[in-house]
């Protein structure tokens, strides 16, 4: 089993920044590829972005393409999540995830509690 927990999120205004990290224990981080989805209010969990094993290759939700950045440390079992040019819409809670790379949610066999994320307008 593995188990996730996230940090950094917080209240930050529209334009600002934050990172979150997603720290595994349990099992070795670097034998999974690590998914970030998000869940505002009365709506459905969406998927965010995803890095692959190795962290050679990422995708993106197009919403956030361009503004948010997912990178890993394997020697420190972490993998953060940049959140540049913030938008209200961007307001969730932020879970990360680990399993095979790709962008639904069956991909992913673990799960933390997440960690929320509100910009304010």
């Amino acid at each position: 089993q593995v188990q996730l927990v996230e940090s950094g999120g917080g209240l930050v205004q529209a334009g600002g920044s934050l990172r979150l990290s997603c720290v595994a224990s349990g099992r070795t981080l670097g034998m999974y590829a690590v998914g970030w989805f998000r869940q505002a209010p009365g709506k459905e969990r969406e998927f965010v972005g995803t890095i692959s094993r190795s962290g050679a290759s990422t995708l993106y939700a197009a919403s956030v393409k361009g503004r948010f950045t997912i990178s890993r440390d394997n020697a420190k079992n972490t993998v953060f999540l940049q959140m540049n040019s913030l938008k209200p819409d961007d307001t969730a809670v932020y879970v990360c995830a680990v399993g095979a790379f790709g962008m639904t949610r069956d991909k992913y066999d673990y799960w933390g509690q997440g960690t929320q994320v509100t910009v304010s307008s």
